[in-house]
């Protein structure tokens, strides 16, 4: 299935509540990532980075109507040249997850933050799914994975998960009426059994290893003002001036 059929998806009641729920906190979530650069794979047609307040934030899909046109797998980017990345289901609709997870990698600054949004096939949509069977229509047709896979895979790359949110407990029924109806799962479900949530959001940090982040002088120079006794800081302080 191609991410434009599951653009298709998401404008349907079950698509919407999705949708709805992810975009809730993915604002909270990218708000108080900072950098430079922010690219969103796939999904051109929605702003999934509004919240985040990077000069430079773009799309990147394999379909028209982004501001770059490549395969997830190969993206147009310089290395360590991007400071945040956002998979919207790419990982579960791409022929090539672990590749994708690489180019992530490679494309990233150090420290920089890659935010995956999957459906889990821990829940009564993945129920769904397996009911669904072969040749069925989005997004049933998606490689359902469960977050301790992609932890994994994350791990393996070097990121460290700073953070994950669960939710979507509704059973997947397509009539909104009937989605607004079984929504009391939503409260009662982010309670009891979050990991059941239809739906995932991870966020992850790429570490690289030795790396030594070096603090401005300034800092050094007031910490050791503070350790000096008080005459001692008035004679600094007069030397300063001098």
């Amino acid at each position: 299935m191609s991410m434009l059929d599951l653009k298709d998806w998401l404008h349907t009641p079950q698509g919407h509540y999705l949708l709805t729920w992810e975009q809730d906190v993915l604002d909270s979530m990218v708000a108080d990532i900072f950098g430079y650069n922010a690219v969103q794979i796939g999904l051109p047609g929605f702003d999934l980075l509004r919240a985040n307040r990077m000069p430079h934030r773009f799309t990147c899909a394999r379909a028209p109507g982004g501001d770059a046109m490549a395969n997830e797998f190969e993206l147009p980017f310089a290395s360590a040249s991007v400071d945040l990345v956002l998979l919207p289901h790419v990982l579960e609709f791409s022929a090539h997850p672990h590749r994708v997870l690489r180019e992530v990698e490679r494309v990233l600054v150090a420290e920089g933050s890659v935010v995956i949004s999957g459906l889990s096939p821990l829940s009564l949509w993945g129920v769904r799914r397996l009911l669904a069977g072969r040749g069925s229509k989005p997004p049933w047709c998606g490689q359902y994975r469960t977050v301790m896979r992609i932890r994994d895979w994350m791990s393996l790359l070097g990121f460290e998960v700073q953070g994950s949110r669960f939710g979507c407990h509704a059973p997947p029924v397509s009539s909104e009426r009937w989605l607004q109806r079984w929504q009391f799962l939503d409260r009662a479900g982010a309670r009891w059994w979050p990991v059941l949530g239809a739906a995932y959001l991870l966020h992850g940090v790429k570490r690289v290893q030795g790396m030594r982040l070096i603090t401005p002088h300034w800092r050094e120079r007031k910490s050791a003002s503070k350790r000096l006794s008080p005459v001692a800081q008035r004679d600094a302080g007069a030397r300063t001036t001098q």
